[in-house]
């Protein structure tokens, strides 16, 4: 870094972009399906995301809002939309503010979208510079009643900072005490759940690199290699094939480090006799896939292990039929527990004891099998869907499977990204990757 100057890299301008992006109409749809759903006179807002500080002048990599990407397809830092449909001004029902570029920034930090390539890259013709926003919106509150707010009601969030989005509402209510509210989230959690055409390719591209460095470790892994040598193999294959690096924090867990289910320090090396547990996985255009994939350290199974390992192949192919139109997902993931079960059994690791006496609330397979089976996937890698929904055509959700023995030292999980069908089994995007033991074994070999 040179000295007297944070920078902030934003690698996708129009023009010099790192990933292929959506075409602008995806943007136009997307905003059209939210607006149609807002109640009259009102307004909705949504901010990018902070940057972060890490200490002293450095800062975390920018990251942007994922609703703001979805509505814009804008991966820039300070930007705001503002949805106004029942605006009396046609310009100004949709209004897109973005950070204004000057030389200094041209030659600190590169240059920033212009007003005609943010129309290009969103298709919103109305673009002001971001210090016009607070104008603009007190302009615009004279004629609407409510506000549309961005909180974040994700079922796994557990956010603890206050974000932009949390000043701007707090800021907002202060000046406007007399608007009602409403929310965003709960329009936006339909609407991404259920993936465009557009979508799938992104993420399907993301798999397609995932795969890219799955087959690369395959040649490279061998007794006495270490986890993290492992991660560098894999975000080189990623960030060479035009992704930003992991769709999440890696798992790369050998022996033991595989019962700890979110295991993250990869710093041991991995032994002859040992399973390594790979949940590993690229983004592409912050579009995410999430991959696991558990191989043996010299290259071939155990028979134990293979038998356990096409125990959880078993649960994992059965479970994927499950996930079409109308499944309601703890049905599914009941009879998930099912097949599980009936595996556990046959792998003596229970017995018609356990079944008998198991709480209905904490069933027996749950002392291996102790995670969900499924979520689902898209911007974000445990992405948007109201689970009380029951599931639709083109939702994409991860399958993944696991079996837990600490006492034996393994620890295997199975997962693939699937698109739910109208009709039939689900679209596997990872379809191509390696999975059958024989076949890992055979890569491996040579």
């Amino acid at each position: 870094m040179i000295d007297g100057q944070i920078h902030i890299f934003t690698l996708n301008k129009i023009g010099i972009m790192r990933y292929q992006p959506l075409p602008s109409s995806f943007y136009v749809h997307s905003r059209n399906a939210f607006m149609n759903s807002m109640k009259p006179k009102s307004i909705a807002v949504f901010n990018s995301n902070d940057i972060y500080p890490v200490s002293a002048d450095s800062v975390l990599p920018f990251e942007q809002h994922r609703d703001l990407f979805y509505l814009t397809g804008v991966d820039q830092e300070e930007t705001v939309l503002l949805l106004f449909p029942d605006a009396q001004d046609p310009v100004m029902r949709e209004i897109l503010f973005v950070r204004e570029t000057n030389d200094h920034i041209a030659v600190w930090e590169g240059s920033k979208l212009t007003k005609s390539q943010a129309t290009e890259r969103s298709g919103i013709q109305t673009v002001f510079w971001i210090q016009e926003f607070h104008s603009v919106l007190n302009q615009l509150s004279a004629f609407n009643d409510t506000f549309y707010f961005n909180t974040n009601e994700h079922y796994r969030q557990a956010v603890e900072n206050e974000t932009k989005e949390d000043r701007f509402i707090k800021k907002c209510k202060d000046r406007y005490p007399a608007h009602g509210v409403a929310k965003s989230n709960p329009i936006l959690q339909k609407l991404r759940s259920i993936k465009a055409a557009e979508e799938i390719d992104q993420m399907q591209k993301a798999c397609d690199i995932t795969e890219k460095g799955f087959r690369r470790l395959l040649k490279f892994v061998k007794p006495g290699v270490w986890e993290y040598e492992i991660e560098a193999e894999l975000i080189h294959e990623f960030i060479r094939n035009r992704s930003k690096g992991f769709a999440y924090t890696p798992i790369i867990a050998t022996g033991n480090n595989a019962n700890v289910l979110h295991y993250t320090e990869n710093k041991a090396q991995c032994k002859a006799g040992e399973l390594i547990l790979l949940d590993v996985a690229a983004e592409y255009g912050n579009y995410s896939s999430d991959l696991t994939r558990t191989i043996p350290v010299s290259g071939v199974f155990t028979d134990r292990q293979k038998a356990i390992y096409n125990a959880v192949l078993r649960v994992k192919n059965e479970a994927t039929k499950l996930l079409i139109p109308g499944t309601k997902w703890k049905d599914y993931h009941e009879e998930v527990g099912k097949l599980m079960t009936s595996e556990l059994m046959d792998l003596g690791l229970l017995d018609k004891a356990d079944i008998q006496n198991e709480d209905s609330d904490h069933p027996a397979y749950k002392k291996y099998f102790m995670h969900g089976t499924s979520h689902h996937i898209g911007l974000d890698t445990h992405d948007y869907g109201l689970l009380h929904l029951p599931m639709e055509t083109n939702m994409v959700f991860t399958v993944e499977p696991g079996i837990y023995i600490p006492k034996e030292g393994i620890g295997i999980r199975l997962e693939d990204d699937v698109v739910v069908q109208a009709q039939g089994v689900p679209i596997n995007l990872m379809g191509n990757i390696p999975i059958e033991t024989e076949e890992i074994e055979d890569l491996m070999r040579k």
